[in-house]
């Protein structure tokens, strides 16, 4: 018996009609995306229905078994900054000329949501000892905090449960701004409706209690540290005054307080003696001028000083001398200057001007010692000043350090009459504020629940059902190795496509290959066409068929192909070689109770063990008795001979062979025809096996004609087909497959 070489023998290869049989309308890289997409789908139609299906019931459950929860809302306004009946520098924030701070209100809606904020409003409502409220909630932190309903008297255990109920208060909180405005909204979702609107409202009275205690807080500081500023200069005041009054008194300098014009204590002091030397200077100015007057009427004529202008006997005496003149005057003219009353008017003249004369000698020596007074007095006063001058001098020396103390204490004193003014102005700004937060509109009790929404939670449950049927099939596609399209079979496993034989729903496999109308015999009339160009002699005269598996329709094959050669009057033989499961002779209700086995093992003649069939010109060879190792027969001569036998007697000889995979068979008998037909069903053999059957074959230099998909169904293929006939083998309904092997 001949040796089985482990190579690659030749591959045959069909010629044109092969590739005339089906035509694909577009290669895999022309395929458009949508084509591919809508073909996985049409292929995974049942998984994607039933994915999405799944996910609408299971939302719908979802919908139906969720708690409902109602949600309460408040508006609130909140203004850049708060109004003031004041204007204090610095004691209330500068005005921003744009509108939007987002600084401002992202940390306004920061605070809104803040966990001291949620653990007041806790407190507040006194949920943290409400062991309902956890329950509400589902809170497993609360199991150990509770006894008979009330909570445990322990201080830590209480600082938890404001903690875990502020977290659920967070948890269920929410800010909404409003686009372009000061308001804000804030809600609360909660299965309790009531709990819903006391928790909101609460809330936002908090809040704005809140911001204004911040407001007043900061105010509080503030003249907290100005109390303790003030103190502080206080001290140093006291300080710098003591050192002040300590050096004048060591010093000696004294100085006299001046007019107050709001300015340093320093600048409204004076030294006395420098006041003692301004009083005298002024003193000496007006002695000097007082006697540079005295000298000027002093060098005056005797007449014509006005101390004798003004003199009223020395007027009286002129005007009595100027009558007592005029009335001479006047007896001259009539009299001689002897005459008696004239003598004695001269006489009168004569003595009024000595008595004028010794008047004006009186204001005379009366303004010499005036001058002399005066000029005894400049004198003085001179001597005065010239003293006080040297004493003003050394006291400046002594002053310097005074001085500088002097600043020191004024320094101290203007610091703190500006913290005190600061000081008041900051008490009355921090009582008058306005609060820049307010309520708008407060929280109602919810009449209907805000979820779940059954439209909403069926959209979602539709989109996810999308997501993952749309994953699914292509997890599916991805997985699934089958090979589906006839494209597919040349590019996995090198070997040409001699047909495509349609999935069918026929309960009667048989009925339906009789009939030589049918879309299946079609379908294997058109592979036995493409068998005529695999030799250069026709179809071929020994045949086998096999598969990679059992149950991919490589008996349904062979008995078609058969019965395609018989019926252009060929002599044609159908042998049973699986010996381990026979099934030629179920087709053609003959016997298996003879066979191919006893043939091998030479209990029987050849022409015993033929039966013929009801097809004319074709006959079988049942696999006979199953014998205790099928590959020994097949590796024997008399399984050679028996080919030479029917070849002689045969026009065409095919062998139903066993399935490749796990066994030898196949292999044997591959090996000793000359060619091999390779069944594929479609949808169900994986591509690695057929690959690994392929080279099994190939590696018992077996010739391969080609391969055959079977049970095709154009409705799970990857792509359309088309037909060159007028009609099309893909359109049969996913009923009973092609008959078992």
């Amino acid at each position: 018996m001949n040796n089985i070489e482990l190579q690659s023998g030749p591959v045959a290869t069909a010629p044109g009609p092969v590739e005339a049989q089906v035509t694909p309308l577009a290669t895999r890289e022309q395929i458009p995306l949508l084509t591919q997409i809508l073909s996985m789908a049409r292929r995974r139609k049942w998984f994607i229905l039933g994915a999405i299906t799944g996910a609408l019931l299971l939302g719908l459950l979802v919908t139906l078994i969720t708690t409902p929860k109602y949600s309460a809302s408040a508006t609130l306004e909140i203004k850049r900054d708060s109004s003031n009946f004041i204007n204090v520098q610095g004691a209330e924030p500068d005005r921003q000329s744009n509108a939007v701070d987002l600084e401002f209100y992202q940390t306004q809606y920061g605070l809104l949501r803040s966990r001291g904020l949620a653990e007041r409003v806790a407190s507040r409502l006194n949920l943290h000892d409400n062991p309902e409220f956890f329950e509400l909630y589902r809170s497993k932190e609360a199991d150990g905090w509770f006894e008979n309903g009330r909570p445990k008297p322990s201080a830590s255990t209480r600082e938890q449960r404001i903690r875990e109920a502020a977290n659920i208060l967070l948890r269920n909180f929410y800010v909404v701004p409003e686009r372009l405005s000061r308001l804000v909204e804030i809600r609360f979702i909660s299965p309790d409706p009531a709990l819903a609107q006391r928790v909101i409202n609460t809330w936002s009275q908090n809040f704005v209690d809140r911001n204004l205690e911040r407001r007043v807080d900061a105010t509080a500081y503030a003249r907290h540290y100005l109390e303790g500023r003030l103190a502080q200069l206080r001290t140093r005041i006291d300080e710098s005054e003591r050192a002040l009054v300590g050096y004048a008194a060591r010093e000696g300098i004294v100085n006299i307080p001046g007019p107050s014009d709001g300015g340093s204590s320093a600048a409204g002091e004076r030294s006395l003696i420098a006041d003692d030397l301004a009083n005298l200077n002024r003193a000496l100015a007006q002695a000097t001028a007082d006697r540079v007057q005295a000298e000027s009427r002093l060098d005056s004529r005797r007449g014509s000083v006005p101390e004798a202008l003004t003199n009223m006997a020395i007027t009286q005496l002129r005007a009595r001398r100027a009558e007592l003149n005029a009335e001479y005057s006047r007896l001259l003219v009539q009299f001689d200057p002897q005459y008696p009353q004239a003598v004695a008017l001269h006489a009168q003249i004569a003595q009024l001007d000595t008595s004028i004369a010794r008047e004006e000698t009186r204001v005379q020596d009366t303004l010499r010692q005036t001058y002399t007074a005066m000029l005894e007095r400049e004198q003085s006063l001179r001597q005065h000043v010239t003293g006080l001058t040297s004493g003003i001098l050394d006291l400046r020396r002594r002053s310097i350090q005074y001085n500088i103390i002097q600043r020191d204490a004024d320094t101290n004193r203007q610091l703190y009459d500006a913290l005190l003014q600061r000081y008041k102005e900051i008490g009355v700004a921090g009582g008058v504020g306005v609060n820049n937060v307010s309520i708008v509109d407060s929280a109602q009790l919810p009449e209907r629940p805000t979820s779940p929404r059954i439209a909403m939670n069926l959209l979602i449950a539709l989109l996810g059902g999308l997501v993952v049927a749309a994953g699914g099939a292509f997890a599916m596609e991805q997985v699934d190795q089958g090979i589906t399209d006839p494209t597919e079979v040349e590019d996995t496993l090198a070997v040409p496509l001699l047909g495509t034989i349609p999935r069918t729903n026929s309960p009667k496999m048989l009925d339906e290959l009789m009939d030589i109308k049918s879309s299946l015999t079609e379908a294997y009339l058109s592979l036995n066409t493409n068998l005529a160009f695999a030799t250069d002699h026709g179809a071929p005269r020994s045949l086998a068929v096999t598969s990679s598996r059992p149950a991919e329709g490589k008996t349904t094959t062979s008995f078609a192909i058969a019965t395609a050669l018989a019926r252009l009057k060929k002599r044609v033989i159908l042998v049973d070689s699986d010996l381990r499961s026979p099934s030629v002779h179920s087709l053609v209700g003959a016997s298996n109770k003879r066979g191919v086995s006893n043939y091998l093992i030479g209990e029987a003649e050849l022409s015993t063990l033929i039966q013929p069939t009801s097809i004319e010109g074709l006959s079988i060879l049942a696999a006979g008795p199953k014998p205790p190792s099928a590959p020994e027969l097949l590796a024997s001569d008399r399984f050679d001979r028996l080919i030479r036998e029917l070849v002689e007697q045969y026009d065409h000889v095919l062998f139903d062979a066993p399935p490749v995979m796990g066994l030898a068979d196949a292999p044997l008998i591959a090996n000793r025809v000359e060619g091999v037909v390779f069944v594929l069903e479609s949808h169900g053999t994986q591509r690695r096996m057929a690959r690994v059957a392929i080279d099994r074959l190939r590696a018992a230099n077996a010739q391969i004609f080609g391969a055959v998909l079977t049970k095709f169904d154009s409705k799970r293929a990857h792509y359309g087909y088309g037909y060159e006939y007028g009609y099309g083998y893909g359109y049969g309904h996913s009923g009973s497959d092609q008959a078992a092997d």
